[in-house]
């Protein structure tokens, strides 16, 4: 048996992605070296979500590209060859560039670790700085995100699942747990 909680409407994930990306803006005074860079599946949507927040508000278009972080997993060894190597486009060069990572939920850190390797390989960006819809806690890397749409305490028994309109049909964030 689940229990299903909705955390965040639509409307909120809305609010949550235009505040970030405010603070996007003001963090790095000014949007010229900003690129967005969204970890797939849900950190893309996202991503692209927080430049049209930009777009609205400054009239200007921050580039937003996609990293592929499976080679830099450091559970490829358990997936084997069922791990799929996905896309990476990030433009323009991202040297010298304030590189904003995207994600839907920080947990563990670990797929943000993996980011930061893949995108070190890329070049020598002047800062990363992290933005993600949840966090959700239970860190086991010393990693925090710069821009948090939510912070939510969880259990380690729950899952937090975002879902997009543009990957699974309608906008919201819900916690699951199951019962034994």
């Amino acid at each position: 048996m689940k229990d299903r909680k909705q955390i965040l409407t639509a409307d909120d994930i809305r609010r949550a992605l235009v505040r970030i990306a405010h603070e996007i803006d003001e963090r790095n005074g000014g949007l010229q070296d900003v690129i967005l860079v969204g970890i797939p599946r849900r950190g893309v949507p996202l991503a692209e979500r927080v430049a049209a927040a930009i777009a609205d508000f400054e009239g200007v278009q921050v580039p937003v590209g996609q990293l592929d972080i499976t080679l830099y997993r450091d559970d490829l060894r358990t997936r084997g060859l069922s791990a799929q190597v996905g896309k990476t486009s990030i433009h323009p060069d991202i040297t010298g560039k304030a590189v904003v990572l995207v994600d839907d939920v920080l947990y563990t850190g670990r797929t943000v670790r993996a980011a930061l390797d893949a995108i070190a390989d890329l070049g020598r960006p002047a800062c990363i700085q992290l933005a993600v819809l949840i966090d959700r806690g239970h860190r086991e890397l010393p990693i925090r995100a710069d821009f948090v749409g939510k912070n939510v305490p969880t259990s380690r028994s729950e899952r937090v699942m975002v879902h997009l309109r543009d990957i699974d049909g309608a906008d919201e964030v819900v916690i699951e747990r199951t019962h034994q």
